[in-house]
């Protein structure tokens, strides 16, 4: 199958009333932000995340990280689970940049204005399909990432990944297959979070000390009671989720980490509003 590179093509399965619903969104947000300033917060790590930058969507990419460096300093994931765990106040206002789903087009795009501009970067991967070629055979397994039609993306292999590690960018676990930790029995659980970090340190030769759970939704996707005592017994240092807001100093905030999800195509606007907030 052809490698997907542009997100109109990506996007190309999107129905007349999501498109209707996304302008709606849009709008609204364009009002809401009209108000806001990110200057007006201040004190915290913001954590933006992302899937993808494909071909179409580099040049926004590069205007969003520069648009952001108005308002805050760029740090890694050590760097800001540091800044979170130490007992000092967080003095000023920082963005810690990661991608789930390990998508080559880190390598391709992401990589070339994230190291032009200098900023850290965390892969979040599922070691199950890192070299993983769609093909009309293997399509299907796919389906767990709920692409809902839309094209296959190509993902990272190991030989990436390594290139990656010599440009400021670090590897965390997304699971081996990419599934939500609720309903997991003991076992499946043990594979999920052990066998995709022994995978990635095997690989790569680095510790695997950070984790994000697919869909990362509060009591849906993992248990917030547990999780802590889970990704301790693990050997994980952090959680990652897909909850909005900004990070300060938190109970057991290293397990709760709270991020911002973005598409690289968006306005200024919309990282205005999300980040003032």
């Amino acid at each position: 199958m052809d490698e997907v590179k542009l997100f109109k093509s990506f996007e190309a399965q999107k129905s007349t009333a999501e498109y209707s619903r996304h302008m709606l969104r849009k709008l609204t947000l364009k009002s809401m932000s009209l108000t806001c300033d990110i200057h007006n917060s201040n004190d915290w790590v913001r954590f933006p995340y992302y899937h993808h930058v494909f071909d179409d969507e580099k040049i926004d990419f590069e205007r969003q990280l520069k648009y952001l460096k108005n308002f805050g300093d760029f740090i890694s994931l050590t760097e800001a689970c540091a800044m979170l765990k130490d007992s000092s106040k967080i003095n000023g206002r920082y963005f810690c940049v990661s991608f789930d789903d390990g998508f080559a087009n880190c390598a391709s795009n992401m990589a070339e204005v994230s190291v032009s501009l200098e900023v850290p970067v965390m892969i979040y991967i599922p070691t199950k399909f890192i070299g993983f070629k769609p093909t009309s055979e293997n399509i299907q397994e796919l389906e767990v990432f709920n692409n809902k039609g839309n094209p296959p993306v190509r993902f990272l292999d190991w030989k990436e990944c390594k290139e990656l590690l010599e440009h400021n960018v670090e590897f965390g676990s997304h699971t081996v297959n990419h599934v939500a930790l609720t309903g997991l029995s003991v076992n499946e659980l043990e594979n999920e979070l052990e066998n995709s970090k022994k995978v990635i340190e095997d690989n790569l030769g680095v510790e695997c000390l950070h984790f994000a759970c697919p869909w990362g939704r509060p009591n849906i996707d993992f248990d917030t009671l547990n999780i802590a005592g889970q990704m301790k017994s693990a050997g994980y240092q952090s959680f990652a989720t897909t909850q909005r807001g900004k990070m300060d100093k938190e109970f057991d905030h290293l397990f709760n980490i709270k991020r911002d999800h973005l598409l690289a195509s968006w306005e200024n606007y919309q990282l205005k509003y999300f980040f003032s907030r």
